[in-house]
């Protein structure tokens, strides 16, 4: 078991340093062709952080493990809000656009809900916590996928009402290094997301811990280091709309694209006590929202981080 222990490790480190790698020659790849700082932020690097979930849970879903692939997302999701949001809130308060309380953090609390719905199947077999096991059909991956690009074309559409300057053409490199890095990056994802997936698998076996169980914890946590590191870095910056757009938008990103994603490859059986852990996902997004709206209107105080984690 202890080498399983290193090899999740050692699958951690490449996911981390692999979406870097991508990020930062997709980034360089976006300015050789003059696309706008704004446009590499809201797609490049918000993709560039849910690739270690992404990848994990494409790895997963292919080998039928459904409580790994939902304990990632959902606990990842819960790991950015109250984890990540906690710990940067309380390193700098977060002050955000009137846009962040009245429309993002709503949608992704309009996402953990949705998901909650389909997963349970209650527009067939009613809503339960305890019984029959459901599940995540490509059908309802569709529809959440769908959901994706329309969340895409809102933020397109907000994008376009924000004036950017122009990006200076400046330290560009030669395009093979740009090619080598985003090749780099996207093996080490992969391989990452291999070592990570068989060995959490083997971890759980050998402990007799369930997969659900490994799935919220260490994947969840390991898949997250991208947002925290990013929160982090913006909260000492003190650069706001990063440290909780990052959180709200890979909150949004994880189940619209990856879980859709995930469950159109093969049908991703349901764990019923996942509900608990959704239900705590979306009353800690409420929660959220309430902290943005009252006190000091749009910020989240350190106090109010301090209660989150």
């Amino acid at each position: 078991m202890l080498l399983a222990i290193v090899l999740v490790i050692v699958g951690f480190s490449l996911l981390i340093f692999g979406a870097n790698w991508m990020v930062e020659g997709a980034s360089m790849l976006a300015k050789k062709y003059n696309i706008s700082d704004l446009a590499i932020g809201l797609t490049i690097v918000a993709f560039g952080t849910s690739a270690p979930e992404l990848v994990v849970n494409t790895i997963a879903s292919t080998n039928g493990y459904s409580d790994i692939i939902l304990g990632n997302i959902i606990g990842s999701n819960n790991f950015n809000l109250f984890i990540i949001l906690g710990i940067t809130g309380a390193i700098f308060p977060i002050t955000v656009k009137s846009s962040t309380c009245w429309k993002e953090i709503p949608i992704s609390f309009i996402a953990a809900a949705l998901l909650l719905l389909f997963a349970n199947d209650i527009f067939l077999n009613g809503f339960g916590f305890q019984g029959h096991s459901t599940s995540l059909s490509r059908i309802e991956g569709g529809m959440m996928l769908f959901l994706f690009f329309v969340f895409l074309y809102y933020v397109f559409t907000q994008m376009k009402n924000e004036d950017e300057p122009e990006a200076v053409m400046t330290n560009i490199k030669p395009l093979w290094k740009i090619y080598s890095l985003i090749i780099i990056g996207l093996t080490g994802l992969v391989v990452g997301g291999k070592l990570v997936v068989d060995n959490s698998v083997e971890i759980a076996s050998s402990m007799g811990v369930s997969e659900k169980i490994i799935g919220l914890t260490i994947v969840a946590a390991g898949t997250s280091l991208p947002e925290l590191l990013t929160s982090v870095v913006a909260a000492l910056k003190k650069n706001s709309d990063i440290a909780i757009g990052n959180v709200i938008g890979s909150n949004i990103f994880n189940i619209f694209l990856i879980l859709s994603i995930s469950s159109i490859i093969k049908p991703i059986s349901y764990n019923l006590k996942f509900n608990w852990d959704l239900l705590l996902l979306i009353v800690g997004t409420l929660l959220l929202l309430v902290f943005m709206l009252t006190g000091k209107k749009k910020k989240l105080d350190r106090w109010e981080a301090v209660i989150l984690f």
